[in-house]
């Protein structure tokens, strides 16, 4: 098994960046799918969900992220595209396929 995310970078404010989610090793379609945020000191903080695609790709969003962010999936990866960049958006974005599989993360700093 192997979940591997990558995308993250540096971006100015208002700036955006896209987010992959790459899994190998189970059935991936079986599972939903979650973003997190992880910043030193504050814990874990809930970023995106989509659902299976057997159960019709729903998507949840926090409430910070709503317009801005967009969660989406094929066969294989799943994404997180962001636009309109904050400050308070920096932090590790890790991918989580139920609570099973998860992967290390990437980094994503927002900064002028």
């Amino acid at each position: 098994v192997q979940v591997v995310e990558s995308g993250g970078g540096l971006v100015q404010p208002g700036g955006s960046l896209i987010l992959s989610c790459a899994a190998s090793g189970f059935n991936i379609s079986a599972y939903s799918m979650n973003w997190y945020r992880q910043v030193p000191g504050s814990g874990r903080d809930f970023v995106a969900m989509i659902s299976s695609p057997y159960t019709g790709r729903q998507t949840t969003y926090a409430d910070s992220v709503k317009g801005r962010f967009t969660i989406f999936r094929n066969e294989n990866m799943v994404y997180l595209h962001m636009k309109n960049l904050k400050v308070e958006d920096t932090g590790v974005y890790r991918c989580a396929f139920g609570a099973a599989y998860w992967g290390q993360g990437t980094q994503v700093t927002v900064s002028s």
